[in-house]
Parts: C-alpha cells; structure tokens; sequence
C-alpha cells in the first residue's frame, strides 16, 4: 500500500518536492489531507514558475532563488495576484503562502538555497467571518432525517449524533475505529491533526445511537464480510469516507429542509457556538475541538456578540 507522502506526491514539479511531503509525513506527524493540501499547493506554484532542478541532486542551486530573471519575492508576488485573480478569498491565499513558506524554509534548511525568497512577504489580511451553524430546532430536524429502519439510516444517525454530541472533524469522524470508543466511560479517543490525542466526552444520546447501530446495523452491514476495525462502515466493510459523507449530510439536510452551505463543518461550529451559549469556558471548548491555539476557538465568541446585538436589536425598546 503507498504511503500517505506518496499518494499526496504531485510528481518532480519542483524540486525535492518528494522530499519535502516525506519530511513533513516523517518529522512533523502531517495527516494525510495535509500532505495533499501541501501537494495541491506548491504543484500549483510549480506550475506558475517553472523551478527548475539541477541534474544530478534534484536541488535548486542558490543563483535560482529567481525565476526567469525575476527575482524570487517579486514572483511570488505575481504569483499571489493570480491567486486573487483567480477569485480565491484572502484565507486561501494565506493558505497557499503558508505552503510555500514550509517548503521554502525545508530547502533553506537543507542548504539548497541561500536565500528564503518568502522572507518579509506579508501573509494576507483575513476577515473574521463569524462561522455557520444551526439552531435548535434545525438540528432536531437534520438528526431526524435518516431511515432508521436501513442499517445504513442507524448508521448516518448515529454519525450525525456524534458529529454534533463532540465536534470532531469530518476526517476524525470517519477514521474512528471500534477501540476508539470507551462506551462505558463516555468518552472517546480521538487522533487529531500532528497526531496528537485527546479525550472527548459524548452524551447519551450519541451513545444511545451508537448502540443501536452496533446492535442492529452494523453486523447486518458486514454480512458474512471479514471484520472490519471501523466504528462506522459502507457496505464494502471499509471506512466512509469524507467526500461520501459530505454528499449523505447534504442530502439530509435538504430532507431537513436546510439548503444552503450545509456541511459537516457546520455541525462542529454548531456543537461550539451551542457549548458556548449554555455557559462552558473557551478553554473546555478549545480542548474538545482540538484547536492547538486558542485565538481559533475564540472565532466562536464573535458569534456570542452577533447573538447579542441581535437581541438587544429586537427586543430593546430604544434600540
């Protein structure tokens, strides 16, 4: 089986590229989709400039810190204007820009270049924008939506309950595994984004809905399939995987009657911004989310404030 650095490996866009994606694998824990984002990124930036490798080592020698005579910041700043051309948000670019930076900073750090050509470049300025999530009333709505009379109903029932009792990310979501569960203890193990654990409580709900599917869906799924080390499963005995999930939570949320930017991110947003209106701390929230920096959970207290403004703005007389 190919290794997660393979799979996300582009090909020899640019140099010690293979090297990079390993090292990042190896030394700094990446996940999978990180490594493909990485990939997806500097393939692209590859492509806008061209780098070229040396014969022999596949390394850029220090003269080509310039691309085609141009100099190496003056490029990327040509090549972050097509990025906006292009349409992407201020996010995205920041996003690209932080790719290259890594990969710039690993090939500084192996000697193959003098000079870091993405030294001094300003990341682009991003506007807080306030997460998407659902009321109350729409994710009774959303939970209600799957057939609970399919093995494949208990199951997405039992993912929505999760997805919204913990706020695990889709990837986490799909990737648990039988032994992650400690149903006794109300809690589950979750591996996050470095490789780094945590402990996650879940409410009765989820853990009732996850029973049901063990008791009732989950061995009639398998049907005389090997076993299978994953809490959630297809009828193939594999794990789900995101993109199938994506596409099952949309459809049941226009089931629900919610049809705009319903994703599983919205569940996780709903299960914070909802914590956060019944009284728990940010730093309880940043543990359970994941967040390794508490400035990202406290995207969520700018929701708190919307919720306020708009009640004062309703109900206040002098408003």
């Amino acid at each position: 089986m190919p290794t997660a650095a393979k799979s996300a490996d582009p090909g020899p866009a640019l140099p010690l590229l293979r090297e990079f994606l390993n090292f990042c694998r190896i030394e700094k824990g990446l996940s999978a989709n990180s490594l493909q984002a990485y990939a997806r990124d500097l393939k692209r930036f590859g492509e806008f400039t061209g780098l070229p490798a040396t014969p022999e080592s596949g390394a850029l020698a220090p003269e080509l810190t310039t691309v085609s005579g141009i100099p190496g910041r003056e490029t990327l700043h040509l090549y972050l204007n097509s990025l906006y051309r292009s349409g992407l948000t201020g996010r995205s670019v920041a996003r690209h820009l932080a790719s290259i930076r890594s990969y710039f900073g690993f090939l500084l750090q192996e000697a193959t270049i003098a000079v870091d050509p993405t030294e001094n470049i300003a990341t682009p300025k991003q506007w807080q924008s306030i997460p998407k999530f659902l009321n109350a009333e729409q994710i009774e709505g959303l939970l209600a939506a799957p057939d609970q009379s399919r093995p494949n109903g208990l199951r997405d029932r039992a993912m929505l309950e999760l997805l919204y009792a913990t706020g695990l990310r889709v990837s986490e979501l799909c990737s648990l595994r039988m032994s992650d569960l400690e149903a006794g203890f109300g809690v589950l193990r979750i591996t996050g984004k470095g490789n780094k654990q945590r402990l996650v409580p879940v409410g009765r709900p989820a853990l009732a809905a996850i029973e049901e599917w063990l008791r009732s869906g989950r061995a009639a799924m398998l049907k005389q399939r090997r076993a299978s080390p994953y809490l959630f499963i297809t009828a193939r005995g594999s794990a789900m995987t995101r993109q199938m999930f994506w596409t099952l939570i949309k459809g049941y949320g226009k089931k629900a009657g919610i049809f705009h930017h319903l994703s599983p991110h919205v569940l996780r947003h709903s299960f914070a911004t909802h914590l956060l209106e019944g009284g728990a701390d940010l730093r309880s929230v940043q543990t359970m989310l994941g967040h390794a920096d508490i400035s990202t959970t406290q995207v969520y207290t700018h929701v708190m404030r919307s919720r306020l403004r708009n009640t004062i703005d309703e109900h206040h007389p002098r408003a």
